[in-house]
């Protein structure tokens, strides 16, 4: 059995060096989706390749992320079993993030399409290799159940910078006296973000200490092995999703990400064209300040408020809290985008971020709870399974909001070559859609985590038995005869993953 490394309390450097791989795998998807816009206003993509380019990439992403979990999961070397593949994919998506948005308006719209989307492939096989292991370290840390909530809190805190930075390119890339136009700005400006980013994402896998694994008695990974254990992973998968504390949260957060997702694409056509009638020149800097203030208070309020809540009041209370708040926000926001009045939206920007803001403190402190549900039922320590999962729907969400997006724009009939006068009902249509379909998302999670069960309490109840256990030292001999039951149980699982 893979021994968990306990830590009461995690060093601050620690924390801090686990937050910028956070920085990295944010603030590539942050400004991607701000780079995207220039797809569709400067090279003239129509709606079913902007839905394309961001479902297919995204949908093989998530293909490849249990693959790569069961890789992380059963890699022996000195270097540990997430380190060196942090190190390779954050080198991997810096490169092809730079390639990827090399796109010329004087080539064929065609051209433009296939050569994007073969790079996203690319960069989207890199995002997995970097981000499975990565979330998996951050599983293994520490078996603290408020200490996994404050180095979600600082990784998150560190992560949201991204959404901070990421609005100021529409400004940069719109502006005249920055760049002649928007696409030479994206081929320009891909090369500053990427590089940082990259630098970012290996900080984790440098600094980020793990034990070797070169004796761990774990499945051999050659080209057969991981070809064959696809009917295992799913087996696994399986196996994982039958935790019902875990179903809950996976469910939840792709209700909430998805449906947010969905709509965040849409930010900039909705305030340049529902309060500014379709001048993006004459939005100044309201499409930044939107990302900009939201991200801001997720920062320096939300994570911190939502991390001593989950201390007062327990983290299933805090997420259900949370959430609430958020449905508030995107109600506001219906009735206070008015043309000509930008300003009034900021009214609600407080409480619509602690949707999104609140979610991955959250989440993925209480994954790392469930997992030692699951260590307690199998005797088997799966990070990489269970970080593969939770991301794979985080994924699979934010490519069916891809597609989404680009139905929901061809749906209301939007048409950015025109101004709002001449489609008012198309442009009320996508404000209805961007306030109205992450808020039911969220009111059905929110009915999803009502019965979640695991609080504080259970928690060290479950980690006080670990620990007998792991002192008797063979697996094997961890169940006694009333725990007949439960050693059958870990038998039929040893069957699934060996």
């Amino acid at each position: 059995m893979n021994t968990i490394i306990s830590h009461q309390k995690v060093p601050l450097g620690q924390k801090i060096a686990f937050g910028l791989g956070m920085l990295a795998n944010q603030m590539f998807p942050a400004v991607l989706s701000i780079f995207m816009v220039v797809l569709v206003e400067d090279l003239g993509f129509p709606g079913w390749m902007w839905g394309l380019i961001f479902f297919a990439p995204r949908i093989f992403d998530a293909v490849t992320d249990p693959i790569m979990g069961f890789i992380s999961d059963n890699t022996k070397s000195k270097w540990g079993r997430r380190r060196q593949y942090v190190f390779i994919g954050g080198i991997m998506m810096g490169i092809a993030y730079i390639f990827m948005w090399q796109l010329f308006s004087e080539n064929s719209l065609q051209f433009n399409f296939w050569y994007f989307f073969l790079w996203s492939l690319i960069f989207y096989l890199g995002l997995t290799i970097f981000s499975v292991p990565y979330v998996a370290m951050g599983y293994e840390m520490t078996d603290d159940f408020h200490e996994r909530t404050n180095i979600m809190a600082v990784a998150q805190w560190i992560g949201q910078w991204a959404w901070v930075i990421a609005p100021w390119f529409w400004v940069i890339m719109y502006d005249p006296k920055w760049f002649p136009s928007a696409d030479i700005a994206a081929r320009q400006l891909a090369i500053w973000v990427a590089i940082p980013c990259a630098i970012c994402a290996v900080v984790p896998a440098i600094f980020i200490k793990s034990g070797s694994t070169v004796n761990k008695d774990y499945e051999p990974l050659n080209l057969s092995n991981v070809g064959n254990s696809l009917i295992k992973i799913l087996r696994s998968f399986v196996a994982a999703f039958k935790l019902k504390e875990f179903r809950k949260l996976c469910i939840s957060t792709f209700f909430i990400f998805n449906a947010f997702n969905t709509v965040a694409s849409l930010t900039f056509f909705v305030i340049v064209y529902k309060l500014f009638n379709g001048d993006a020149g004459a939005t100044g800097l309201w499409v930044s300040l939107f990302g900009c203030l939201g991200a801001l208070g997720t920062t320096f309020f939300v994570i911190p408020t939502v991390t001593w809540m989950s201390k007062k009041i327990g983290k299933k209370n805090t997420f259900l809290l949370s959430q609430g708040i958020s449905v508030i926000g995107y109600i506001m926001l219906w009735f206070l985008f008015i043309p000509g009045k930008p300003w009034m939206y900021i009214l609600a920007l407080p409480l619509f971020s602690f949707g999104i803001g609140s979610l991955f403190t959250i989440m993925m402190s209480m994954t790392a709870d469930v997992i030692d549900i699951d260590e307690l039922t199998s005797g088997l320590r799966r990070e990489g399974i269970f970080g593969a999962i939770y991301w794979w729907m985080v994924k699979v969400g934010f490519a069916i909001a891809g597609g989404l997006s680009g139905a929901i724009i061809a749906i209301v009939g939007f048409n950015p070559d025109l101004a709002t006068l001449d489609q008012q009902e198309a442009v009320d249509g996508l404000h209805a859609f961007f306030c109205f379909f992450p808020m039911v998302g969220t009111l059905i999670a929110m009915w999803v985590m009502y019965d979640y069960t695991v609080d504080e309490k259970r928690a060290n109840e479950i980690r006080s038995e670990l620990e007998k256990r792991k002192s008797k030292g063979n697996v094997g001999q961890q169940w006694g005869a009333k725990d007949k039951n439960e050693k059958l149980k870990y038998v039929e699982e040893k069957k699934i993953i060996s």
